[in-house]
């Protein structure tokens, strides 16, 4: 945030987004120690700030979904928020396209996913952080769906995986035409059996690769594929591959 921002009282908002912020809260520390290390200046809104309402939208619930958005609105108002930035897929896709589609003009907040954020910035400066699982070399790369096919972000996750010394081995299914985890779009919930099955199917393309571990840049990729990938693969979040020096 400059310091133009600053003087009109603009702030830059972390949105972790629900399932990073009651289930995979280590996650959500991992970032909070990345944006300090990088000089971004952020607040947090956890206590107060609702769900982005991709579920919501998703089963269906299109007028229960713009409740959530107006209310986010008002919050973020209240608060000075002019950009935000989440680690969490769905909710960039919900902030950046739907809150637009639904809340028009009343939506002017500048949305990024965190990626995004670290790669502008480590394309800038020398962030203080240092490789966490140095000893693997090579790594694959699974692209999640609201990220990549529903938001185009392919090269920012990859350059930001080199930045740090890893060489990617791609899937043959990747960016486009990437395989999805199996957790997303309710199958999870729905049809864990599926869910599973596609995860499993997910691991083997990636074993394919003889990499010993699989980065995505999503929670829920993250959580799903490595509970079946048990011991088969080393699965990160993107995250987890930085370890702060202070």
């Amino acid at each position: 945030m400059g310091i133009f921002d600053k003087i009109l009282g603009g702030n830059t908002l972390y949105y972790p987004g629900c399932l990073t912020k009651f289930v995979a809260k280590d996650l959500k520390e991992n970032y909070e120690k990345i944006l300090r290390s990088l000089g971004i200046d952020f607040i947090e809104l956890s206590e107060i700030e609702v769900c982005c309402g991709s579920p919501v939208l998703k089963a269906g619930y299109a007028d229960d979904f713009k409740n959530l958005a107006e209310k986010n609105l008002k919050i973020f108002k209240e608060h000075s928020v002019k950009k935000i930035i989440t680690n969490c897929p769905a909710c960039f896709l919900v902030f950046k396209k739907t809150y637009q589609e639904f809340l028009k003009e009343k939506w002017d907040i500048q949305v990024e996913h965190i990626s995004q954020t670290i790669h502008s910035e480590i394309k800038n400066q020398k962030p203080k952080i240092i490789i966490q699982n140095h000893e693997i070399k090579k790594i694959t790369y699974h692209d999640p769906c609201h990220l990549g096919r529903q938001m185009g972000v392919y090269e920012e996750p990859r350059e930001v995986i080199q930045s740090l010394g890893y060489e990617i081995v791609e899937m043959e299914l990747n960016r486009l035409d990437s395989f999805c985890c199996g957790a997303g779009g309710g199958i999870q919930t729905n049809e864990p059996k599926l869910a599973d099955k596609i995860a499993k199917d997910r691991i083997s393309q990636a074993k394919k690769t003889e990499t010993k571990m699989l980065i995505t840049t999503c929670p829920l990729c993250y959580l799903h594929l490595q509970k079946n990938a048990q011991d088969e693969l080393l699965v990160q979040e993107l995250s987890q591959l930085f370890k702060n020096n202070d």
